[in-house]
This record gives structure tokens, C-alpha cells and sequence, in this order.
């Protein structure tokens, strides 16, 4: 603050202060506040600390006086020094210093409104773009030490420069700045707000663009959105009403439970990070969540909604997910507010009246730490990974999911029925055992590491090599396992794993897949009865898409029709009532077509499969 001169003086600063909201907010049309202090030729200099004092020292100063430039440059003050005319210094103070003046300026702070003031400063934080650290920044930080030997502010959130997709600055000069309110109409204000809370850290510089804004869109509010539409329409279906009915913990399935855990826990790390002011962090978390809420809850929960009536499991399912989205949107609104406010407005409002107006006026959600359950959520995680292996397992295997697997077998931690029988159900296999070790189904061939063998062996190196070729894999592998090391029989040498390069190779018959520590055995093996359960399941699958093909509601009966294949038919003849249950199929018609048809190739074999509204 080298700019106050020292004829201020300590006794005179608090009478210039005292009026530096009217010195301080005016700005003239050089953006800048002029400086209250008059010179004479002399040499002398004079500070005014007021418009009174300005009038009593002065001459022609009119009554209402206009503090902007030129008008303040007219008036001339008599020299206490020299009785000459003093003129005012033609400098003006950088318009910073108004912003920076603002946390005790708006109050009129010492002077008055103590209790105001007090409430309200430090500030819990403020934020600003970077090139401010030399602005506002600083002039805030500078007269707030002056005055009160303190920080403004407890926390600054810095934000980086918005460039374009090239990496380039945005500029109006340059031609390559976007309209925000264009961009705005094209993408959503939801859309723009994600963008920029995930995109990156605040301080980092943010490549704007269509493509990245897009992306975001679609991978968590276009998930979550979908995920409240599939709640809406089996709601609609059958007519459910939230209010009728309440979330019985106890009676809750192990998903429900699972999906209540997860929830409390997203709540509690949001509001924790948010209140450290951990943005990109809190994305991450809510974008796990909605993740883990469509394609682990939803997706395993689907035909729950499907039941007909509603039993005691269906209303648990509804009123698990109800929970969720409603909660959930209380806690992203304030990074998603329009998302969150019409989520709550159909969901809340349409059916309790007396519910806040707005989403934006309920209390954020605090988390139940009696529903957060860290031993069901870990062992969920370990069966979300080790479906994701069985997953590519399959793919590696060329086996469709919809085809039936005799057995998997799984090296790690073992796990209880109740989520066995997920893994089974998820991945289409009859049975998932936990094994020490998968040697059974791998075999192994070591060659020698001949840069770290060459001076430990010398001329035997030769010798070792051939009976590596030869030496069995599996019983290799156990000894190096156990004892640290192996030996071949001709070379008293010891082979340590350093000493070794070790190839994995899968036994016929078997695909295995590995992460960490993690192990996953597929048995390929495929019955006849394996088969023609798969093909059952392709059925289905086919019938289901042409429902949606033909236009068909989800609750529409049908006539189902096949036509020209005897093997096919004869399969779906032998499974009537599944098929005919899984796709809401009054009757099976065989060698005739009528309705919506088309040719389908299942598993090799052609036929002409055809849907009819009932």
C-alpha cells in the first residue's frame, strides 16, 4: 500500500477510512479511483479525509460535490503550508482497490454495524480466476493486513483460464471464444456446471469444447437420468405411491441393504469433501455412485420390478431406489440444481403437498451411519471384480453371457452363498468354487535369465536351459513357491525367480484370467443340455427385441409365432411356459407367421420368429 502518503498519518487514517466507501467505490472513465490527496507547489501534501473537510478547505467546491474525474479536478483546496492553491494529484488507485476494500467497505465497518461485519469476515472462501492473484488477490489480502493483521478469507479456490480444444486461450481477438449463452442453449446449464467441476482441478487450465462437455453429459447425467426414467415408468405401471409405504430395514434384500450402504457413505464423502472444498473429488464420488446405482442395483434388480402384484420384495425395491434418488439428488444439488430440482419436484412434490417448494430448500441430506455397512460393501466389491474378470473370461472364450456355464472356479478371498449366488446369477454359471491354486488348470515353462545366469553358471548354462524345456511346469512352480527356489537334475545350482523368465500357458479346456491377486477359471466345457438352455435364453432375448421393434408397451400380452426351423421349435415347445412367461406370451403358435416378423440366425440355426398384440 505504498500509495497512502504519511501526512495521513495514524491519527488521520481513521477520518479517510471512515469515507472510503464514497473514495473507494467510484471509479472514473480512466478504471480507477481517484486519490482523495491535494499537492501545492510547495511541495506540500494534503489528504482529505472527507467530503465536510473538502468543503470546509476549499474555495469553490459546489455543495453536492462529484467525487469522479473531471469534476474533482476542478476543486482546489488552500495550502496549510503556504497558503497557495493545492490542485489534486492527477493519479488514480488501480479499480482493484474497491473490490478489495469490500469486505469492510459494504458495512461501513469501524464505524458502524459491528455485528454485521464480524458475522461475515473472514469469509469462508472466495474464488477467482488466476490472473487475479496480482487484482483482487492481493489488493484484499494487502488492506485487510493493513487494517486488521489478518486474511480476508479462510480459503481461496483459483480457477484456471478457459482455453479452447487446441489448448489455446479463449479470446474474442483470436476468434475462438465461445458464447456462453450459446453454448448454454446447445448443452444445458447442468451439462456446462459438470464440465467444469470434473473436467479437472479448478486451477488447472480447461479445454472447452463440445466433445468434452458432451461426454460427461452422457456418462452421469444421461445414467442417471435413465435410471430415474426406469423408476418413473414401472411406478406409473403400477400406480406406486411412495407415501404409503416405508423403508423396513430389517426386511430389506441384500442388494437393497447394499444400495442404502452405498448411499449413506456417497453422502458422507460428498458433504465431507465439498466441505474441504475437494470439487474434482466429489465428482469422482458421485459419478462412482451413479455408476454402481444403474448398472450393479438397477440392472440386478430389474425383474423385481417386473413381479406381478406387489409383494413385500417388489415395495422393498421401490422403496430402496425412491430413497436413493430422492436423497441423492438432495446431495448433487448443488453441482447438478436443475437435474436435482425436477427429480425432486416429480418425485417429492407431485405426491406430498405440504413438501418445501424446492429442492433448494430442504437441509442437505445427512447420512445414516447405522445403514452404512463397510463389511457388506467390500465383499460386493470384491464380487463386482470378480464378475468383471468372469466377464472377460467369456469374451476371451468367445461365450455369449447368455449361454450357461458348467462351473467357475475363483482363487481369492473366499465368500458366502448369498453372494456366490449373485456371481452365479450375473455371469450364467451353475457353480463358482473358491480354490488355493488354479495349477491345476495352468501349466508353466522357465527359461533362464541368461544376462543373470551367464557369470553364475558359466559353461552349464547350456545344460540348464535344455532341462528347463523338459522339467515339469506345475511341480516347478509349487517348489519355487514354497522352497524359493528350483533346481534341474543335472546342475547343482539354485534358480531363483530373478534367476527366471516364467511363461503362463491355460490347460485345454479352461480360460483363465487374472488382476492382482485375483484368479478366475472358466470350465469351457458346453453340454447338450447347456446348449439348448442357452438357446432358450437367445429366445427370449430375440422375442424381447422385436416387442420393442414392433412399438409394443411394456405391459402388452402377445401371440408369439415360429416357422421354419423343427429344432428350434421343438426346443421352445420343451420350454413353453418360461418363454412364455419371461415375454408376457398368452400362446405359442408354431408353422404359421402373422404380426411383426422377422428371420433370426440363433447359435447357427435359422428361423422366423413373429409377435402379434393380444
Amino acid at each position: 500500500v505504498n500509495w497512502i502518503p504519511e501526512s495521513i498519518g495514524k491519527g488521520r487514517f481513521g477520518d479517510w477510512l471512515e469515507n472510503v466507501h464514497e473514495w473507494g467505490v467510484s471509479r472514473d472513465r480512466y478504471w480507477g479511483t481517484p486519490l482523495p490527496i491535494w499537492e501545492c507547489s510547495c511541495g506540500h501534501r494534503h489528504a482529505i479525509g472527507s467530503r465536510e473537510e473538502l468543503k470546509q478547505m476549499s474555495d469553490n467546491c459546489p455543495d453536492v460535490i462529484e467525487l469522479h474525474r473531471p469534476y474533482i479536478d476542478e476543486v482546489t483546496i488552500k495550502c496549510p503550508h503556504c497558503g497557495g492553491k493545492m490542485h489534486r494529484v492527477k493519479d488514480v488507485i488501480d479499480c482493484w482497490y474497491d473490490s478489495g476494500s469490500m469486505p469492510f467497505a459494504q458495512w461501513h465497518y469501524p464505524f458502524e454495524n459491528k455485528e454485521e461485519f464480524e458475522s461475515t469476515f473472514p469469509a469462508n472462501f472466495i474464488s477467482e480466476a488466476v490472473d487475479q492473484t496480482r487484482g483482487w488477490f492481493y489488493t484484499l489480502m494487502a488492506i485487510s493486513t493493513l487494517i486488521f493483521n489478518k486474511a480476508p478469507f479462510k480459503n481461496v479456490i483459483v480457477l484456471g483460464h478457459v482455453q479452447d480444444e487446441n489448448g489455446q486461450k479463449m479470446s474474442k481477438s483470436k476468434g475462438n471464444a465461445v458464447d456462453p449463452f450459446e453454448a448454454l442453449e446447445q448443452y444445458g446449464a447442468d451439462a456446462i456446471r459438470w464440465y467444469f467441476y470434473s473436467n479437472s482441478a479448478p486451477w488447472l487450465p480447461n479445454k472447452f469444447h463440445g466433445g468434452a462437455v458432451t461426454e460427461g453429459q452422457r456418462k452421469v447425467m444421461g445414467t442417471l437420468w435413465n435410471t430415474y426414467a426406469f423408476f418413473v415408468l414401472y411406478a406409473n405401471i403400477d400406480n406406486f405411491d411412495a407415501s404409503k409405504y416405508t423403508l423396513d430395514y430389517d426386511k430389506l434384500s441384500i442388494m437393497d441393504k447394499w444400495c442404502i450402504s452405498k448411499l449413506n457413505t456417497a453422502i458422507k464423502t460428498i458433504d465431507d469433501n465439498l466441505a474441504n472444498y475437494k470439487i474434482t473429488e466429489t465428482t469422482q464420488v458421485i459419478e462412482k455412485f451413479v455408476d454402481d446405482l444403474s448398472n450393479w442395483y438397477v440392472r440386478r434388480s430389474r425383474e423385481r420390478f417386473w413381479a406381478k402384484g406387489m409383494e413385500q420384495d417388489k415395495i422393498n425395491a421401490y422403496m430402496t431406489l425412491y430413497t436413493t434418488l430422492v436423497e441423492f439428488s438432495k446431495a448433487i444439488a448443488p453441482m447438478l440444481p436443475f437435474m436435482a430440482e425436477e427429480i425432486y419436484q416429480n418425485l417429492v412434490r407431485s405426491v406430498d403437498k405440504n413438501a418445501l417448494e424446492s429442492i433448494h430448500l430442504c437441509l442437505y441430506p445427512e447420512y445414516k451411519e447405522e445403514y452404512i455397512n463397510k463389511e457388506l460393501e467390500e465383499k460386493m466389491e470384491e464380487v463386482l471384480d470378480i464378475v468383471v474378470l468372469g466377464r472377460n473370461a467369456r469374451n476371451a472364450s468367445n461365450i455369449k453371457n447368455r449361454q450357461p456355464i458348467k462351473a467357475m472356479y475363483v482363487k481369492g478371498d473366499e465368500l458366502e452363498d448369498i453372494y456366490t449366488d449373485i456371481i452365479k446369477d450375473e455371469l450364467n454359471i451353475k457353480s463358482v468354487k473358491f480354490i488355493d491354486s488354479v495349477d491345476e488348470y495352468t501349466t508353466y515353462k522357465f527359461k533362464p535369465k541368461f544376462a543373470t545366469l551367464k557369470q553364475k553358471c558359466g559353461k552349464e548354462l547350456g545344460i540348464i536351459s535344455k532341462e528347463l524345456q523338459v522339467i515339469d511346469g506345475s511341480k516347478a512352480m509349487q517348489e519355487l513357491r514354497t522352497k524359493g527356489f528350483i533346481k534341474v537334475p543335472s546342475v547343482d545350482v539354485e534358480l531363483t525367480e530373478d534367476d527366471l523368465l516364467i511363461e503362463t500357458f491355460k490347460t485345454e479346456g479352461y480360460e483363465v484370467v487374472s488382476d492382482y491377486n485375483l484368479v478366475v477359471v472358466l470350465d469351457k466345457e458346453l453340454t447338450q443340455e447347456l446348449l439348448e438352455e442357452g438357446m432358450v435364453r437367445e429366445i427370449v432375448s430375440k422375442v424381447q427385441t422385436m416387442r420393442k421393434d414392433a412399438g409394443f408397451e411394456v405391459v402388452d400380452h402377445i401371440k408369439l409365432f415360429v416357422n421354419g426351423n423343427e429344432k428350434v421349435a421343438d426346443i421352445i415347445s420343451k420350454n413353453e411356459e418360461v418363454i412364455k412367461s419371461d415375454v408376457l406370451c398368452d400362446e405359442i403358435i408354431f408353422n404359421q407367421v402373422s404380426g411383426f416378423s422377422k428371420e433370426w440366425n440363433l447359435n447357427g440355426e435359422n428361423v422366423v420368429l413373429s409377435v402379434e398384440k393380444v
